[in-house]
């Protein structure tokens, strides 16, 4: 991969925790900063469950999109807030099961930016991978982005894995969410997970995360997170907490964080 260009490289700020990073860091990644490793330590002293969480999101996705791609026929994926690659990105996994799925990553990480190159290389003959550098805040130019590689009048997967939770209003959240299935067609899916404030330890990772100097997560009940889903037909099991979404292993144990994958009707 190409050196990062220098306006890029500018706005990595080493020095300063940050969420895709300190993500990295917990899945077992490389890319990440001494300030990113202590604030993922200083969380995980209060709430070692944090590594198996991040574990956990990457199967929820892997088993989603798998999902989508072989069994409800998406060949469109909008993967929204996707963070640093690692092992099984959306674009691998939907094109080994299609490999004529067009891809959409989209994030405003400097540091996920610079991995973009690499990441484009890696897609099949048949299908298109792209990124679209901008903040979720703004679903209207992420749409209008990703007009120019995705086919609104044909289903399209939206993907908040994990993000919304650095929102800490949560009518803007819904604002997000709503505003972007606006625009999906009909029989388009939304997978959504966040983080939840279903145990005391998780609340304290949380608190020691902001304490730390990273970015504040807010946590949300499943209920709250339930209302991100109005309007939308949850396929089964419905709103989980994500080990446990259609696991495939018998000794599956919830987590504090719970997904699910709803169809637009």
């Amino acid at each position: 991969m190409a050196g990062p260009d220098p306006e890029l490289a500018a706005k990595l700020q080493p020095d300063v925790p940050h969420a895709a990073r300190i993500w990295n860091y917990w899945m077992g990644g490389k890319d990440n900063f001494q300030s990113d490793r202590a604030a993922g330590d200083a969380v995980a002293e209060v709430y070692p469950e944090i590594v198996v969480m991040a574990q956990q999101s990457r199967v929820f996705l892997v088993r989603a999109v798998r999902y989508l791609a072989a069994e409800a026929g998406i060949r469109q994926f909008l993967d929204i807030g996707t963070g640093l690659p690692t092992m099984q990105n959306t674009h691998a996994v939907a094109q080994s099961i299609a490999p004529d799925s067009r891809i959409v990553y989209v994030d405003n990480d400097p540091m996920v930016l610079v991995h973009a190159r690499a990441l484009l290389a890696n897609t099949t003959t048949e299908g298109v991978t792209t990124y679209v550098p901008a903040d979720y805040h703004d679903p209207e130019k992420i749409l209008a982005e990703a007009a120019q590689t995705l086919d609104f009048d044909q289903p399209i997967a939206v993907m908040f894995m994990g993000v919304l939770g650095y929102e800490p209003n949560l009518e803007v959240v819904r604002s997000i969410v709503e505003r972007t299935m606006a625009a999906m067609p009909s029989g388009s899916y939304l997978v959504l997970w966040d983080g939840t404030d279903t145990s005391p330890e998780v609340v304290s990772g949380a608190e020691r995360l902001a304490q730390s100097g990273g970015v504040p997560y807010i946590l949300r009940s499943p209920e709250d997170l339930d209302t991100c889903f109005t309007g939308l037909t949850k396929v089964g099991p419905g709103l989980v907490p994500i080990p446990l979404w259609r696991a495939e292993e018998p000794d599956a144990v919830g987590i504090d964080a719970y997904g699910a994958v709803a169809r637009k009707p």
